[in-house]
């Protein structure tokens, strides 16, 4: 690994590159031009909200896609299941090749890719076209953890806190932001009206990378681990596929056996593979340092935690008032009521960095967590009314805005700064994997547990309860994991990024 500094006052703007072969011409003559850093961050954020939105993109029209494309309800649902799959598995390696080949490189690679997968979408009437279009929209993930990255390799350390909290919330900013815009267009507007939004801001986003994030100066040495990306993939898909689909197929069924135990076997190749690969895909080593794997393991949590209130939420606002469980709202209102969860992540961001600078990113994940644990034990008990939802919508908004600012800062300030793109995508994907567990067991818990209103089944207010509860239990779970990390990780964690 280059063990070259990162820090942006390093960079030796007399002779740019000079050091660095792997360069362009027009890559060094760019490092001479002064740095944009408001710029930079707005554009990187920019990216992460439009990558975040393409997860919810089609949320509002999932009752509706076996009539619009004239399949079974169970094959409409690959339409979201593709984008999962997909950003789960392109997140990690699209993280390696932007520590290979430059990170600015792989953004603009991930944007032209979801540009592609929107257009596509916007002139698919069918399923399939619609899957593959969907797949390649949830490559755009991976631009989360490289704008990170790139942050920590351009920025000043007293301006790095805040910039990496608030693109690292743009994770569940988007998806909350973007929802109400997607159920406007879905009611309103031809649905494919959607895809070509999310086309133009693809574009937008593509254009602000061009024009004002600079090139990656730190790069990892090494070949691209083809063997470890195909490994990881062939691991990582059957599992995620059997928790995304248990509950259609059955969870003792063959299918999902078939594709867990299979998952888990490749898996454990790929580890054995990968801890004697020269230039991993996956440093499985640092992996398993004390901070990254309890960051992970907390990750989980916070990714399952989130996720629940996406699904509990809109369940209750939109159940029927007759069933003696819902509020009788539309999925507008619905969408509405969980708008103050992502705006309150963007405010707390700078909030959520400042207490990191301060008091460590330790604290404030564990303060994070914490929120979210006690806003779930209080929604057990209050589920009756809008404001309620809207109450726990922000409280659990409060803490995930804590959790994901802090994770990163914990990865990049435990991992060499060559590897940094490759360890944040790994910790995406174990909010990803989280937020596919909590799909799975809060769908099973609500489809188990029912009411009914003449024609209509809902779930009952104790499936309700047990799903807040199953919640506020992942995130004590990951209480524990955050108590578990080192207990000297109180310092100036701005500085310490930078250490090479």
């Amino acid at each position: 690994m280059t063990q070259d500094s990162a820090q942006p006052d390093d960079h030796d703007e007399d002779q740019p590159g000079a050091e660095r072969p792997w360069l362009s011409d027009e890559e060094r003559a760019a490092l001479r031009k002064p740095l944009p850093e408001r710029a930079v961050v707005t554009s990187l954020a920019f990216t992460g909200l439009v990558a975040a939105f393409m997860m919810t993109l089609v949320t509002p029209l999932v009752p509706t896609l076996p009539t619009i494309l004239g399949v079974h309800a169970s094959d409409s649902m690959w339409v979201v299941t593709a984008t999962l799959l997909s950003a789960a598995v392109a997140t990690p390696i699209a993280g390696r090749l932007g520590d290979l080949y430059g990170k600015r490189r792989m953004v603009l690679v991930l944007l032209g890719i979801m540009m592609a997968g929107s257009v596509l979408a916007a002139f698919s009437s069918t399923i399939v076209p619609l899957i593959v279009a969907r797949a390649l929209q949830g490559m755009a993930m991976g631009v989360i953890p490289l704008g990170i990255s790139i942050l920590r390799d351009v920025l000043h350390a007293k301006r790095l806190g805040p910039a990496v909290a608030l693109v690292s919330a743009t994770l569940g900013i988007g998806g909350a932001v973007g929802l109400p815009i997607s159920a406007v267009i879905s009611q309103y507007l031809d649905w494919h009206v959607l895809f070509w939004v999310a086309g133009a801001l693809g574009l937008i986003g593509f254009v602000l990378v061009a024009r004002f994030v600079p090139v990656s100066t730190l790069r990892s040495e090494g070949g691209f681990d083809w063997i470890g990306a195909i490994g990881l993939a062939a691991g990582l898909v059957p599992i995620l596929l059997a928790v995304s689909k248990g509950n259609e197929w059955g969870w003792t069924s063959v299918g999902t056996l078939s594709c867990l135990i299979g998952g888990v076997v490749v898996l454990l190749l790929w580890g054995w593979f990968e801890v004697r690969s020269a230039s991993p895909l996956v440093d499985l080593r640092i992996a398993a340092r004390r901070t990254v794997l309890f960051t992970n393991l907390a990750s989980i949590t916070v990714g399952f935690a989130f996720f629940g209130s996406t699904v509990v939420l809109p369940g209750i606002l939109e159940a029927p008032v007759g069933t003696g469980v819902g509020l009788g709202q539309n999925m507008l209102i619905a969408s509405l009521c969980l708008m103050p969860s992502g705006l309150i992540m963007w405010a707390m961001s700078p909030v959520a960095a400042r207490l990191t600078a301060a008091k460590g990113a330790r604290l404030s994940l564990l303060i994070g967590i914490a929120i979210i644990a006690v806003g779930y034990a209080i929604a057990i008990g209050l589920m009756t009314e809008v404001w309620h939802t809207v109450l726990t919508a922000t409280a659990v908004g409060f803490g995930v805005g804590f959790a994901y600012a802090a994770m990163p800062t914990l990865i990049m300030g435990a991992v060499p700064p060559s590897e940094t793109a490759a360890s944040n995508g790994l910790n995406s994907v174990m909010r990803t994997l989280g937020s596919t567990i909590a799909s799975a067991v809060i769908g099973a818990i609500l489809a188990s547990q029912v009411v009914t209103d003449g024609a209509v089944t809902t779930p009952s207010a104790d499936a309700f309860r047990l799903s807040f509860a199953i919640c506020a239990a992942a995130a004590v779970v990951g209480l524990v994991c955050t108590i578990l990390l080192p207990r000297h990780l109180a310092k100036d964690t701005r500085s310490s990024l930078h250490e090479g």
